[in-house]
């Protein structure tokens, strides 16, 4: 199951349409909708600069939140839209969607390497050269993994590590359908420069 989800705070926005949403801009306040799950749209407001932070933070879109709205439960979403100015590029509107347990969404899910004592090729000098720190996963809302992990005891010098060799929890599917490169096992310097020489001569 997932680790802790991060907190996104928000508060009741009183009011709706263009008139509320422009008053909530003057007060330094980024409006947003809440919608989906089969309940009433719920407008809402951002603290302009806690939104900023958050958006900072990266991976905004693809990430999932619980929703902290004082005087209602909690509720899991997902950032559908991001509004922007567009002179200025700073957020105007932003669109969350409520999530039930069985909906399907794309999240990033972080690669934990483990064993790396018990790594022949790191032991031989190799260096581990991770090309995706976390992967994209199609995943059940109410069932998300915490992480991937790869297990490198055993592995050698050359040795590539594609999704194939992780397995996934049950439910979870890779959104690239190929078997693409998680991590390999490089030569230490020295030893690929020897080769480059070989190759020269």
């Amino acid at each position: 199951m997932a680790g802790e989800i991060p907190d996104l705070v928000a508060e009741v926005r009183t009011g709706t349409g263009k008139g509320a949403a422009r008053q909530a801009r003057r007060e330094q306040l980024v409006p947003g909708i809440v919608y989906g799950g089969g309940a009433e749209p719920t407008p809402i407001n951002f603290k302009y600069n806690y939104l900023i932070a958050q958006l900072k933070a990266g991976r905004f879109l693809s990430k999932l939140f619980n929703l902290k709205i004082e005087g209602q439960e909690d509720v899991r979403v997902i950032c559908r839209g991001v509004q922007r100015d567009v002179v200025k590029g700073l957020p105007t509107h932003v669109d969350l969607m409520r999530l039930r347990r069985t909906t399907r969404i794309n999240l990033f899910i972080p690669v934990e390497f483990i064993n790396a004592e018990k790594c022949v090729g790191l032991k031989r000098g190799g260096t581990l050269t991770v090309v995706r720190p976390e992967v994209e996963l199609s995943v059940i809302a109410g069932d998300i993994p915490e992480k991937l992990v790869v297990d490198l005891e055993g592995r050698k010098i050359g040795d590539t590590i594609t999704i194939s060799a992780i397995t996934l929890p049950e439910g979870s599917k890779p959104t690239i359908d190929r078997d693409f490169v998680i991590a390999n096992i490089a030569a230490p310097r020295a030893l690929a420069a020897a080769d480059e020489d070989e190759a020269e001569e």
